[in-house]
């Protein structure tokens, strides 16, 4: 079938909750997807900071291939030998010592709310315990993610949601401050805010929030659904800043295209739970622990982390060259390979125009180009796209 008959179909046949691009992408190779009439993309979305470690990695395929015909599922009513290893790696790489497997980020999420809320019932038995996020946040699309997210667009149509949430400026610690009662059970935010316009939490709010939290026995969530797995230059982001959170989601890079996310947490916080409170029927299963096994493994042999560290600064200065050269580009602001393009007109355009050049870009917003490329990303593809992005800009 031609490339708008496929569109056609699907534009019948699925609930309309996505404005797509008219593009029917085939199959990708490395940092290039493919549509379906041969025609290359150099990919700088990598489906929204999913595909860390590109796309057609033979190893990681064959991790999956191997893993679907000896197990894809049993239950979490038994053990497996992939769950044992990808909670050992998880555990490890994120400083925590218990982890929850989910299917998706917002699951996460709401694993975190209400390991925090079961948390603070063990200490006074109260059930009106508060949970204080970011104004421009986004933490997921389910209620009770919702609940936490930042943007009253997302919320309006879906109201009454979880209650107990207050909300503070992001970087403002005094913000906080004004919002922390006797109730307050958790503070929740991304240390690098994604779908808000890529904004860097500072080091002074995060050790401030920490200190807070350590004082009063507030929880403190970091949500590194999109910043974590390499993206920023460490592991996780929080991990540049000096500071710990108490629980960490992630999702996204953490099974590169199988979908998985976890929440991990410190052990006194983590025994809160016990069986029956939480639970999964897909989450954890084979097939995604062999994933979060092997893209472990991968950033490990691939040392993906320390070639972000090189290629993210050679980004950061091409994109600051946009910055000086055009009007129209006002700010560049992130942190490792989560860059952020403010322009001071809505971004929709400038990205049509560069995926008919072949470059394949996000937005943050309305008015803010989001660059999350796969983390083997080169320096002649960072060249590469910022020549596509200028011509998109003229």
């Amino acid at each position: 079938m031609e490339q708008q008959e496929y569109i056609h179909i699907a534009e019948e046949n699925l609930i309309h909750t996505y404005n797509r691009y008219p593009v029917v992408f085939e199959k990708g190779d490395g940092v290039y997807l493919y549509d379906i009439n041969g025609k290359k993309y150099l990919d700088f979305g990598a489906g929204i900071a999913v595909f860390a470690l590109g796309y057609n990695n033979k190893e990681y395929n064959d991790a999956i291939k191997a893993q679907v015909d000896r197990l894809i599922h049993t239950s979490n009513l038994f053990y497996h030998a992939p769950l044992a290893e990808a909670a050992k790696k998880v555990v490890k790489a994120s400083c925590m010592d218990r982890v929850f497997f989910t299917n998706s980020g917002t699951e996460a999420i709401e694993g975190a709310i209400k390991l925090a809320r079961k948390y603070a019932y063990l200490k006074d038995n109260r059930t009106d315990h508060e949970i204080i996020a970011m104004h421009h946040s986004f933490h997921g699309r389910s209620l009770g993610a919702l609940s936490v997210t930042g943007n009253v667009k997302y919320q309006e149509a879906f109201r009454p949601l979880i209650g107990g949430v207050k909300f503070a400026e992001f970087n403002c610690l005094e913000s906080v401050l004004e919002q922390i009662t006797d109730r307050t059970c958790a503070i929740i935010l991304e240390p690098v805010q994604g779908e808000g316009g890529i904004y860097p939490a500072t080091a002074e709010f995060l050790e401030g929030l920490q200190s807070i939290c350590r004082e009063k026995d507030i929880l403190l969530i970091f949500d590194e659904i999109q910043c974590g797995m390499g993206r920023t230059g460490s592991m996780f982001a929080w991990q540049q800043y000096g500071v710990k959170p108490d629980i960490v989601t992630m999702a996204k890079a953490l099974g590169c295209g199988i979908p998985v996310g976890a929440f991990a947490a410190e052990e006194r916080v983590a025994k809160a739970f016990v069986p029956g409170d939480h639970g999964t029927t897909y989450g954890g299963n084979p097939l995604a622990c062999a994933a979060v096994s092997k893209v472990f493994d991968l950033f490990e042999k691939l040392d993906l982390v320390e070639h972000v560290k090189e290629v993210s600064a050679y980004l950061e200065a091409g994109l600051d060259t946009l910055v000086e050269k055009y009007d129209i580009v006002k700010e560049r602001r992130g942190k490792g390979l989560m860059q952020g393009l403010e322009l001071t007109i809505p971004v929709g355009e400038v990205i049509l125009r560069a995926l008919d050049l072949g470059l394949v870009l996000i937005s943050a917003g309305s008015q803010t180009i989001r660059f999350v490329p796969p983390l083997i990303i080169t320096k002649e593809q960072i060249d590469e796209m910022l020549e596509k992005l200028q011509k998109a800009i003229q």
